[in-house]
């Protein structure tokens, strides 16, 4: 038998999710079953998208119930097989997160190719969903064409620092938006050509409109509120915004505050097009080739913030929230 221990939802949060909704349990696993695998996970993932999860109604995914596991991204090992497609040693990636190991279905798992080099965490990361909704959402979503003038919210997190780095590759002016000096840094580090830290800006359409006098092509959003706001304000006629979250929603308790402004989306022709990762899963191929592409010339850089341990892993989560973390939130596991 094998000891792990999971994280489970104890109650559902009512605003800023807090540990008291989250327990963490031991489990003991049997020997897997036939075509069964049983995996030693080495780093989970938390997500911002797990949030609406937490609440009890119908969305593009079901919600977490009370008293079990949650469910995430996570890369790990093979430590048992049950089933011919795997041997142990094989490092896999599955949404089998929020826990140390686990048994499953084969074909539940995918087995992942490390000869790149990419370090296994990069699977969760750049070289994963965050990267593919960024390289999705920016190029086909975003339609971002020749002369792009391109702003992205939450530019310093996981999916946001990809998409300005795919920009700066395809030859494009990016502008970036991020709160406190280290995430500025950073943004100026991977070549972002403005960068506003909109935790210091009085106001952010003032700052926006200074960075882009032309005005934005594009919008990567990530945020809501007042960066759709100024977004709106600063669009050029037929600007494309891709909507893949609105992290400052998604503990709101009242009633959130739309834009202001959205009347301007009729007169300036403006394409608001939301977008789920798993809708665009065909371009994963094309994916795969740039982003290793990339990777390998050094073109493309990324961060991680790694808390360590289960019990770590409902305040790695919280701090999502918080704007705590630079680049992807994992936790390392073993």
């Amino acid at each position: 038998m094998t000891t792990s221990r999971e994280v489970r939802l104890k109650s559902r949060p009512e605003g800023l999710p807090t540990a008291d909704n989250f327990e963490v349990a031991s489990v003991e696993l049997p020997a897997p079953g036939p075509g069964q695998i049983q995996v030693r996970n080495h780093f989970m993932s938390v997500d911002p998208y797990m949030r609406g999860r937490m609440y009890d109604r119908p969305s593009y995914v079901p919600p977490f119930q009370i008293g079990e596991a949650l469910q995430g991204g996570a890369v790990g090992e093979v430590i048992a097989s049950n089933d011919p497609s795997f041997a142990v040693g094989d490092a896999v990636q599955s949404m089998w997160g929020w826990r140390e190991a686990y048994n499953a279905d084969a074909k539940t798992v995918q087995k992942l190719d490390t000869s790149s080099g990419l370090p296994l965490q990069a699977f969760l990361g750049v070289a994963g969903m965050p990267g593919m909704t960024a390289y999705a959402g920016l190029l086909r979503v975003g339609g971002l064409k020749e002369g792009d003038v391109v702003f992205v919210s939450a530019a310093a997190g996981a999916v946001g620092s990809v998409v300005c780095q795919i920009a700066k590759i395809k030859g494009h002016t990016v502008i970036g938006s991020a709160g406190g000096p280290e995430k500025a840094a950073f943004l100026k580090s991977i070549g972002v050509d403005h960068v506003i830290d909109y935790k210091a800006v009085p106001d952010l359409k003032a700052a926006l409109r200074e960075a882009a006098p032309k005005g934005i092509d594009v919008y990567f959003e990530n945020v809501g509120g007042e960066h759709l706001e100024a977004a709106i304000d600063s669009a050029r006629p037929f600007a494309r915004f891709a909507l893949c979250g609105m992290i400052s929603q998604y503990n709101e308790t009242g009633e959130p505050k739309g834009p202001s402004n959205i009347i301007q989306a009729v007169g300036k022709s403006l394409k608001l097009e939301g977008f789920i990762v798993s809708n665009h899963y065909d371009m994963l191929p094309d994916f795969l080739r740039d982003m290793s592409a990339w990777i390998g010339s050094g073109q493309l850089k990324w961060k991680d913030t790694v808390d360590e341990g289960i019990d770590a892993a409902p305040g790695a989560f919280i701090k999502l929230f918080k704007g705590e973390n630079m680049g992807k939130m994992l936790v390392k596991l073993v």
